[in-house]
């Protein structure tokens, strides 16, 4: 008779693997839970690198952008090298809440379904889901850091476009929480961009005022918390740089103004796309690895 050593239920519960690949001699996985913030079931891939097995490792979130799941980041951009290399935990969460039956939420590609902003919602009938700030920022650290090894004093974040948006914004809102931060192509000034506009009418109401408290431009004019170095990179040839979406610019001044260190990189020939994350991704890792393995 073989005993299985019995598993708190609790823990056994919150978990379900979905996936698991060996890659660069860790592991790429894809877990469900039941999320409390969002009221739904989510998924998140982990990507555990060999030195999870002999210890805990840095965490760092990486942020997806419009109409991505936990999928896109994972099978294209090729982080797991350095991540493998550099011993890091890489946690890439979905988009938005899933499956709400919210009326709306799938009518169009920026707003609902695939396009969660990384904000809490305040608005019906959006209130109830919409929740990826205190998602992103609370509910999966914990779940992250009771379930995997890693260390919970040492974590980073970054991420793309819409993902780009929510990493400067939690990094900004919760100073020293993460020890560096970096984005691709992020929507910098969303109160000033159609997309941004759009989405904060949606969940945060037409007060605009509320929306300064999601956007990176305005957080840095306010921003008196720990030092925080900023790496970005930016496509010349990005079509949403040129038709406003982004309006990096607006950020660099706010930041150049508060003497907060943000090295931007306008890259040339390149685009919005994943083409562009692979290309410099290694870039983004180190950036973060210099500051979670000091």
């Amino acid at each position: 008779v073989v005993t299985i050593p019995a598993v708190p239920r609790r823990r056994r519960m919150a978990l379900k693997e979905i996936s698991s690949n060996r890659c660069f001699g860790g592991l790429q996985k894809v877990f469900e839970h039941n999320s409390v913030e969002l009221k739904c079931k989510m998924k998140f891939a982990v990507y555990l690198p060999p030195q999870a097995e002999g210890g805990k490792c840095p965490a760092l979130y990486w942020l997806s952008g419009l109409t991505c799941t936990e999928q896109n980041f994972i099978s294209k951009s090729g982080y797991q090298q350095a991540a493998s290399e550099h011993g890091l935990v890489v946690i890439a969460p979905d988009t938005s809440p899933r499956g709400c039956n919210i009326k709306g939420e799938d009518d169009s590609w920026d707003f609902g379904t695939g396009a969660g902003f990384y904000v809490d919602a305040t608005e019906d009938p959006w209130k109830t889901n919409y929740r990826m700030y205190s998602y992103v920022t609370e509910e999966l650290p914990q779940l992250i850091n009771a379930n995997f090894p890693v260390d919970p004093q040492r974590m980073s974040i970054f991420g793309h476009s819409m993902g780009g948006h929510g990493a400067l914004v939690c990094a900004l809102k919760n100073p020293g929480k993460y020890k560096s931060v970096s984005a691709f192509a992020p929507i910098c000034n969303p109160v000033q961009c159609p997309w941004g506009k759009k989405a904060f009418n949606g969940y945060l109401g037409p007060d605009q005022s509320k929306w300064k408290a999601y956007d990176a431009t305005c957080l840095v004019k306010s921003y008196s918390g720990s030092q925080i170095d900023i790496l970005i990179d930016q496509g010349k040839d990005d079509e949403f740089l040129s038709n406003g979406q982004l309006l990096p610019d607006n950020f660099i001044a706010a930041c150049t103004e508060k003497k907060i260190p943000v090295v931007f990189r306008l890259q040339e020939g390149y685009d919005h796309s994943y083409y562009f994350i692979a290309t410099f991704i290694t870039d983004h890792i180190r950036h973060h690895a210099k500051y979670l393995n000091a």
